[in-house]
């Protein structure tokens, strides 16, 4: 009995600690990296709690209960291999960009960034990065609107807003948008620029994004790149 006892509250402090970690670093409780901890003691939570369900389940033959605390702990690990299948063997950087020998530049992000007392510094990495990019996200590449820059500059802005971006520069004189993204789950600030230049049969678009905090960013700037550009080349 006291196998699924344990199971039980286990999973209760597993689902307490999921939902704590990410809000306590969504509001500003605590910094990201206990966050972490706490979703990582959530999963170990979560495996403890299957692990004595089964015990439980076999020494008592009580498998109707033994089978809630063995649902609630699959669920919690369910959480963190998610997370792991999404990261789907990304590289450990946090900065990408369409243009890795000449990345946009950050203007109005940079007040905003020490503000928050960024970690990462908003300096591109260089080749290193740049390697590491182009061979995890070869698909993020510029693009090329056959529009003019004033047509092509309005419509990048009205995607921008329609992914629910905070616009933060809109620079048209310099080809330039800036905007921050927050992240669902753990609320992270990730900074965006977008630069727009005239090219032979229209206008050229280079995106980059890049995290303000943590080593990798598990493909989450490749995946908002690609969501601008998939919805730009959309739009016609």
């Amino acid at each position: 009995m006291r196998f699924l006892t344990i199971s039980k509250w286990l999973a209760f402090a597993g689902l307490g600690l999921l939902v704590a970690g990410p809000l306590g670093t969504r509001v500003g409780l605590w910094s990201f990296v206990v966050g972490f901890g706490c979703f990582a003691l959530s999963a170990l939570c979560g495996l403890s709690a299957v692990l004595l369900a089964l015990v439980g389940g076999f020494r008592t033959g009580q498998w109707k209960r033994a089978g809630a605390a063995l649902v609630a702990g699959l669920a919690l690990l369910a959480v963190p291999a998610l997370q792991v299948m999404r990261a789907g063997g990304a590289p450990p950087i946090h900065d990408i960009t369409t243009d890795t020998a000449d990345p946009p530049l950050f203007v109005a992000a940079l007040p905003l960034r020490a503000a928050a007392s960024a970690a990462n510094s908003p300096e591109y990495g260089g080749a290193e990065i740049a390697a590491q990019q182009q061979l995890a996200f070869p698909d993020i590449q510029p693009l090329v609107m056959t529009v003019p820059p004033p047509e092509a500059f309005d419509r990048v802005l009205d995607q921008v807003s329609n992914l629910g971006w905070e616009i933060t520069a809109s620079a048209p004189a310099d080809g330039r948008i800036e905007a921050v993204d927050t992240t669902l789950f753990f609320g992270f600030k990730d900074d965006v620029v977008i630069r727009l230049r005239p090219v032979e049969g229209g206008t050229r678009v280079d995106v980059r994004s890049t995290s303000r905090v943590g080593l990798g960013d598990t493909g989450t700037n490749a995946a908002r790149i690609r969501r601008l550009l998939t919805a730009l080349r959309a739009g016609g």
